[in-house]
């Protein structure tokens, strides 16, 4: 397969680290150009510091380490404004003048947009239209990204999600042994994210695991803060044999192709 562009759209930092970092670290080894792009720094995210500036520039240099530990080749942040969450969910009522919520869609896949034509990108990445587990960031990335395919004439467009179905599982089988936080309600995955049905990309990056474990971890500032353990905390305290069992795939979901159909690599062909 001739070398070619990726580049992986995401919300905040860690998102890329969480969704596809297997798949890129995948990529980049396969000798293909890997470019990251965020739309914000991620500065509302929950951590020990307060929200702000500060927290914004440790998550854009927890973005660079994570970058580099997967093979990227270039990084951007369209400079955004993270718009934050309610804590039960939704857009959150205070957010900054330039929250990325509020952005002009138009606007905004321009700029990602002139990304994609100067890379000559032949796959972008962004998330399904309910923005996986439904943070107003990761809708938008869903808008934006899908304009910017069109104005940029990408041809391939993958929304990254996570197969729904184990994931439930998984969840009722860990509720036998853990008492998850009040706040933490598994019913809501019961809607989050995508049915194994609508799936069309099934990537085995079980072999990057190592690297896809060092990307989270790289995002140190999001495995703290918060009353109770955080997502990426609970992530890194897996055994390894276990990690890579469960977090060795990664699902995507191409629109112009038949549901359910089963490719295994981001840039493989689909007989129309």
């Amino acid at each position: 397969m001739p070398p070619r562009t990726a580049v992986f759209f995401h919300a905040h930092p860690d998102d890329e680290a969480l969704l596809t970092a297997g798949t890129m670290a995948k990529l980049a080894a396969e000798g293909h150009r890997v470019v990251l792009v965020v739309a914000t720094a991620g500065e509302r995210g929950l951590a020990e510091m307060e929200p702000g500036e500060q927290l914004g520039e440790t998550r854009l240099k927890e973005l660079y380490t994570s970058a580099a530990l997967l093979g990227c080749a270039r990084v951007e942040c369209l400079g955004y404004g993270d718009s934050g969450l309610r804590p039960e969910g939704g857009v959150a009522d205070e957010r900054p003048d330039n929250a990325f919520i509020d952005a002009d869609t138009e606007e905004a896949a321009k700029k990602l947009a002139a990304i994609l034509q100067e890379e000559k990108a032949g796959l972008l990445t962004i998330y399904d239209p309910a923005g996986g587990y439904g943070h107003p960031d990761h809708v938008q990335v869903h808008r934006v990204g899908r304009r910017a395919a069109q104005i940029a004439g990408t041809p391939v467009v993958l929304e990254a999600t996570v197969n729904r179905d184990p994931l439930l599982w998984l969840l009722k089988v860990a509720g036998r042994f853990y008492r998850f936080p009040p706040e933490f309600d598994p019913r809501t995955f019961e809607s989050a994210y995508a049915p194994g049905e609508v799936i069309t990309h099934r990537v085995n990056v079980r072999r990057y695991a190592r690297q896809k474990r060092a990307a989270m971890a790289a995002h140190a500032s999001q495995a703290s803060g918060g009353d109770s353990d955080r997502t990426l905390a609970v992530m890194l305290k897996v055994p390894g044999p276990i990690y890579r069992f469960v977090f060795g795939t990664e699902w995507y979901v191409r629109r112009d192709v038949p549901p359910g159909t089963r490719l295994t690599h981001p840039f493989q062909r689909w007989p129309k």
